[in-house]
């Protein structure tokens, strides 16, 4: 809705990770240069970590683009809590291996015998592994396992670690890791962006979809987006989404201080109702009637303050102006389907 408004030929702050949207700000730099000295060293682990939303899976996405796929073939598993022998499995399909009815002797073999047949191929097999807190420590043995198979002096696996700080913890004081340990040759810790990275960041992604300075940002504007967001990305992009909408919604084409406060203001709102229990005495509104008609009152003859009355009042305009895109999407899904079904498809 808002792309339309504004004339922007895109979304710049969709919440899926996109490395198209990477932005290179100095912590990001670092983590890019220690993957890239990795990537010299032709071996070992390379550890990555950073708070949620920090820009890690941008990051590994930016660095796969910009692999030449004739030098390197990657695989990358993104993570729940997998015993050993599921991590193996989940490394085979990764390279396009087939697991079906195999045990781990044989998923090892296979393993082994097409990291050996890229080698002689010219090319370097890397495994990255997003969301690693969650992988148990014989897992994390697995893959040290694995940084085994080598070819004369030359390994035949480089693995790139990426997860969350209490990943930091894990691999640097438990003890049934000292052999992992040994094959860390670098690891960077992803940091908040200061405010001058997060303007340059905001104004960065809309410049990728044509922005043309519509909607206007002022500087209380910005310091108001670092204050609340701090500069973490996936927090920015929330916030950034949610102004965009509002200016759409309100028809404004100036994003001033007051319209951030506001649209911060509306977010703790919903996150206090999403949190509150049903049967809160402190509840002062019902559930919104169906086709997005005005709130109810708890009870009868209660007031709220002007200002908060203003803020449930845009959230109300919020869920009609929803509701109206997703019964669009699905009256044009429909005729689709069809006229795919009339034509046999």
């Amino acid at each position: 809705m808002y792309a339309e408004f504004y004339g922007l030929e895109g979304k710049p702050f969709q919440l899926t990770p996109d490395p198209r949207f990477y932005f290179d700000s100095s912590t990001h730099h670092k983590a890019m240069a220690y993957l890239t000295y990795g990537l010299s060293q032709g071996e070992g682990f390379i550890i990555i970590t950073g708070e949620i939303g920090a820009g890690k899976t941008t990051l590994v996405g930016h660095l796969l683009n910009e692999l030449d796929t004739d030098k390197f073939v990657a695989a990358k598993i993104v993570t729940t809590n997998l015993e050993a022998d599921d991590i193996l499995r989940m490394v085979a399909v990764g390279f396009g291996l087939d697991v079906t009815g195999k045990d781990k002797s044989i998923l090892l073999r296979d393993i082994e015998t097409f990291l050996r047949q890229n080698h002689r191929n010219g090319r370097r097999a890397l495994l990255l592994i997003d969301e690693v807190q969650n992988l148990p420590t014989k897992a994390l043995e697995e893959l040290r396992m694995l940084s085994n198979f080598q070819e004369g002096d030359r390994a035949l696996l480089q693995s790139f670690l990426v997860g969350q700080p209490e990943f930091r913890d894990k691999w640097a004081f438990d003890p049934d890791l000292e052999q992992l340990r040994q094959r860390v040759i670098a690891t960077h810790h992803l940091q908040a962006m200061t405010y001058d990275e997060t303007r340059e960041y905001v104004e960065h992604r809309l410049t990728l979809v044509g922005w043309k300075n519509n909607p206007s940002f002022d500087d209380g504007a910005f310091r108001k987006i670092y204050e609340y967001t701090q500069g973490v990305p996936r927090r920015l992009n929330t916030l950034c989404s949610r102004i965009l909408l509002y200016g759409a919604i309100e028809e404004v084409h100036a994003i001033t201080e007051k319209i951030v406060a506001d649209v911060i203001a509306d977010m703790e709102q919903e996150n206090a109702l999403a949190t509150r229990p049903v049967n809160s005495p402190s509840s002062i509104r019902g559930p919104i009637n169906g086709g997005g008609g005005q709130m109810a009152s708890a009870a009868e003859g209660a007031s709220l303050p002007a200002d908060l009355e203003e803020r449930l009042d845009r959230l109300e305009k919020y869920v009609r102006v929803h509701d109206e895109t997703i019964k669009a999407v699905l009256d044009i899904a429909s005729v689709w389907i069809g006229k795919n079904a009339e034509r046999g498809e």
